[in-house]
């Protein structure tokens, strides 16, 4: 083997150095083209509203077009699946419901994806808990009316969701668990239709967020019965926990969503959009909106995220069991 000299050594070290410095790091170069970002929830919802405005704060900070796919219905299955055949080095994220992490594994037998394996969560976007909404008129004035009547008349009250296995759906059947009560769930294909028929008191009541019945409370339409958290809304301070209205202690109904990418992506790939992600929420455009949907920010690392989901599906698989619910 032919030896190198100093001077030759010297000079190799310092052209393979100087290659190193002229050569971005993947961070850096991130995203080298136009970023796509799926998403479950249809056109106008809240959750998608807040996925636009961040894809419009990351397509100033990336300097590249950032789209909002809409790929509703099945679950939320057709927007995992053109996820998962999409792009796998983060020009492909997709916004994920908490059903999909952490109540889907217990409601189907077989999943045509792993919750664990084929996402990476980049970071959460907001949360938000549920409201019992009564039409206007509703005779129910407490949620101990609603449970002395369900007990009263078994399987003659109605609640409603838009689907099987959705927040609304398991919070309602883990109601009736807890109070040993039978009533009977009507699905609807859209949430308007949905709080249309509480407004007309077809359905005795429904879970509803600020964002997804807000308009029709504000139109006078609907009325906040309880609120389904551990302590009253800053936002309706008159507004009774479900406790306080003479229904079960320690009932919680809470959504939220984030944010993901593809298992495998390079770490640093991952932290840089994880932190223009943050700082896009802290915008105070984000902030505006979260009050106008209802929904509170969910600042928390990364680790701690991980042990909140972790800590979520734990108490979910118990919900599920204890409500006897199932897909398959």
């Amino acid at each position: 083997m032919k030896k190198l000299n100093a001077s030759t050594a010297l000079a190799t070290l310092a052209a393979a150095v100087l290659t190193l410095a002229a050569t971005p790091s993947h961070s850096q170069d991130f995203p080298t083209r136009p970023v796509r970002i799926i998403t479950p929830f249809p056109v106008g919802s809240g959750p998608e509203g807040v996925v636009r405005l961040l894809a419009d704060k990351l397509s100033r900070t990336w300097g590249k077009p950032v789209t909002v796919e809409n790929r509703p219905g099945g679950n939320g299955f057709i927007a995992i699946d053109a996820f998962r055949r999409g792009a796998t080095d983060g020009h492909d994220l997709i916004q994920l419901d908490n059903v999909h992490l952490v109540a889907y594994p217990y409601l189907f037998k077989k999943l045509p994806y792993d919750p664990v394996k084929d996402f990476e969560q980049i970071a959460p976007l907001f949360r938000t808990n549920f409201f019992f909404t009564v039409a206007t008129d509703s005779k129910y004035k407490s949620v101990g009316q609603i449970v002395a009547d369900a007990k009263a008349n078994p399987g003659k009250l109605n609640y409603g969701s838009w689907s099987i296995g959705n927040p609304v759906h398991l919070g309602s059947a883990l109601f009736e668990t807890m109070t040993g009560t039978q009533m009977t769930h009507v699905i609807y294909k859209e949430t308007t239709q949905l709080y249309t028929s509480v407004a007309t008191n077809e359905l005795s009541f429904a879970l509803g967020t600020l964002g997804s019945a807000g308009a029709m409370q504000r139109a006078g339409k609907l009325r906040y019965l309880a609120v389904a958290a551990p302590q009253r809304h800053p936002a309706f301070p008159d507004v009774p926990t479900v406790a306080e209205s003479g229904g079960p202690a320690g009932f919680e109904v809470v959504g939220w969503t984030t944010l993901a990418a593809p298992a495998g992506l390079p770490r640093a790939v991952s932290d840089k959009i994880r932190r223009d992600v943050e700082k896009a929420l802290a915008d105070p455009d984000f902030k505006a909106k979260f009050v106008a949907f209802g929904y509170e920010p969910f600042p928390v690392t990364r680790d701690k995220f991980e042990l909140y989901v972790q800590g979520e599906s734990k108490r979910m698989a118990a919900v599920i069991k204890q409500a006897n619910v199932s897909l398959d």
